[in-house]
């Protein structure tokens, strides 16, 4: 059977020192770790945590910021944010006029006494204490919602948090999605009209309609203030929507002065961090998906390692295989043997097993020879360590029975059709194998592989040589033949 391919290509995360430096250095979390220090005994927080507003001055002056709303603002969310990452510890008041208190949380130890991993998990809770700010109702106007008798009509919201939710990690995961797309090409900014498009407009719809654009519109407004609230904390480098562009329907815009409206970047641009690759891969992780990480195989045996890279990009697979080999405590020698063990089968992925079992075996170096040898008159295996041998420069190369040959010929294409390659590549290989044995496609029908009829179909659907493409058609009939089916 074929290994299962992961939902999401692997990320390569830095380390978790880079990680957590990361995170200390976060303006949100820096705010909130210097409320934390400053908090004390006379500290004062009302019925739900919060810092007390005639404190708030204070704070935000200890915090460098104006002593006006904004700062105000500033140095009440950071205080909120010390609070859900238990930075600090509050006594609410056990009446409700009353006044509670503040001391510094076990946590705010941790961020310096502790590893790169206890400051991770501390900022992890921080996201997703901002992520339910971000995605918390927007009240334009609250008056709007207390009825006479004090309650508040939630109905009047027209808010379902798991709708919300569920828009924000899919924006997340799109955004995830292309930094890593092209083996981790896609990396510069996202234009925000393409993230909230790709959520909202189906993919079979040509000329998006009116209403459909209404609706990215409207997203695209309510991303820019979720992108605002992210900012902070780390995950997100945002350019936010220019607010020239900001105008209420039938008002003229009030940037007249000549804003290029054809330039994208004004719509609002936004890239993950390193450290946002880090937060969204452990939030969709907790929610269940399969979000692969380069060094997740390291310390596994051979055959995690050969089955787990089957579908990773190259430049991935080698850097998964590096990391293996480096932990691989008994030596090249030993290593390979593991490697060729886990490379045998009949299954359906044993050809791909077997092209990347060749592949880690070249960055293990002349060292693993020995184990290479051992495999030499193995059906399975002789061929590629003959390949390998060749390629090392080895002397006394034995030269493989013609059915080995054939063998190696079907095995290697049914590998690189099962990692759905480039087309070019795979016509490539697919003329030259059988350009190298004249009566190729005379003789290739025979071989005892699972595969030969498959591969032979595909050679003739892929040659670009009409007789060369009838030939193998016809040797794939009587593959088939030959196999009963």
């Amino acid at each position: 059977m074929s290994a299962e391919r992961p939902s999401l290509p692997p990320v390569r995360l830095n380390s978790e020192a880079e990680l957590a430096r990361d995170a200390l250095a976060a303006p949100l979390f820096v705010r909130a770790v210097r409320l934390a220090r400053w908090a004390g005994p006379d500290t004062r927080v009302g019925a739900g945590g919060e810092l007390v507003e005639a404190q708030l001055p204070a704070a935000a002056e200890h915090l460098g910021l104006p002593a006006d709303e904004d700062g105000a603002a500033y140095a009440s969310e950071a205080w909120r944010l010390a609070v859900d990452t238990g930075l600090l510890d509050v006594t609410e008041p056990e009446e409700e006029d009353a006044e509670g208190t503040a001391s510094a949380g076990e946590n705010l130890g941790l961020l310096t006494g502790g590893s790169p991993q206890d400051v991770l998990s501390i900022w992890l809770d921080g996201l997703d204490a901002v992520h339910a700010d971000a995605t918390a109702p927007v009240l334009d106007d609250f008056a709007d919602l207390v009825g006479e008798d004090g309650s508040i009509d939630f109905d009047a919201l027209d808010w379902d948090p798991e709708a919300e939710a569920e828009f924000l990690d899919g924006v997340l995961g799109n955004l995830y999605l292309l930094t890593l797309a092209d083996n981790g090409a896609g990396e510069g900014p996202v234009p925000l009209p393409a993230l909230a498009a790709s959520m909202i407009v189906p993919d079979d719809m040509g000329e998006p309609t009116d209403d459909i654009l209404e609706q990215v519109s409207e997203a695209m407004m309510r991303l820019d203030d979720q992108f605002r609230l992210l900012e902070p904390i780390g995950i997100v480098e945002y350019r936010p929507v220019d607010e020239a562009l900001m105008v209420e329907e039938g008002e003229a815009p009030t940037d007249t002065a000549g804003g290029d409206e054809d330039d994208v970047t004004r719509y609002g641009m936004v890239k993950l961090t390193p450290l946002g690759l880090y937060g969204i891969r452990a939030r969709m992780l907790e929610a269940g998906v399969d979000a692969p990480a380069v060094g997740d195989l390291a310390g596994k045996g051979a055959d995690a390692l050969l089955d787990g890279i089957a579908h990773y990009p190259e430049s991935a697979a080698r850097a998964e295989v590096k990391l293996w080999l480096a932990g691989y405590a008994d030596g090249a020698v030993s290593a390979a043997a593991e490697l060729l063990a886990a490379a045998r089968g009949a299954d359906e992925g044993g050809p791909l097993r077997r092209l990347h079992c060749q592949q880690a075996l070249a960055l293990a170096g002349r060292e693993a020879e020995p184990a290479v040898r051992a495999v030499l008159g193995d059906q399975e295996l002789g061929g590629l360590a003959r390949v390998w041998l060749a390629e090392h420069g080895a002397a006394d190369v034995p030269a493989p029975p013609e059915d080995m040959i054939f063998w190696l010929a079907i095995d290697t294409i049914a590998a690189h059709l099962d990692a759905d390659g480039e087309l070019d590549e795979l016509q490539g290989l697919i003329e030259g194998l059988s350009a190298q044995h004249s009566g190729f496609f005379d003789e290739v029908w025979r071989v005892d592989h699972p595969a030969t009829a498959d591969v032979l179909e595909a050679m003739g659907r892929l040659h670009s040589d009409k007789k060369a493409s009838k030939d193998a058609r016809k040797a794939a009939f009587k593959a088939r033949s030959r196999a009963g089916h």
